[in-house]
């Protein structure tokens, strides 16, 4: 499968999947909340440089995802 963005206002509410962006209902709301407990964990520590924290999440995923232990 392969992931699918939102795009900004195509997305529907209506039946089991997005009309904008084609996921599940489901798959975007477990998406945000993922990210709003980033954003959350972030702001409780304080982190003046966000973009670095943001970065090494993304990059940390993809060498999870690329190196599966």
């Amino acid at each position: 499968m392969k992931f699918s963005p939102c795009i900004s206002g195509k997305c529907t509410e209506e039946g089991t999947h997005c009309e904008g962006c084609g996921r599940t209902h489901e798959e975007i709301a477990e998406t945000k909340r993922m990210i709003n407990e980033l954003v959350n964990f972030a702001q409780m520590k304080g982190y003046e440089n966000i973009e670095d924290f943001a970065d090494f999440i993304g990059k940390s995923i993809l060498k999870k995802l690329q190196n599966p232990a």
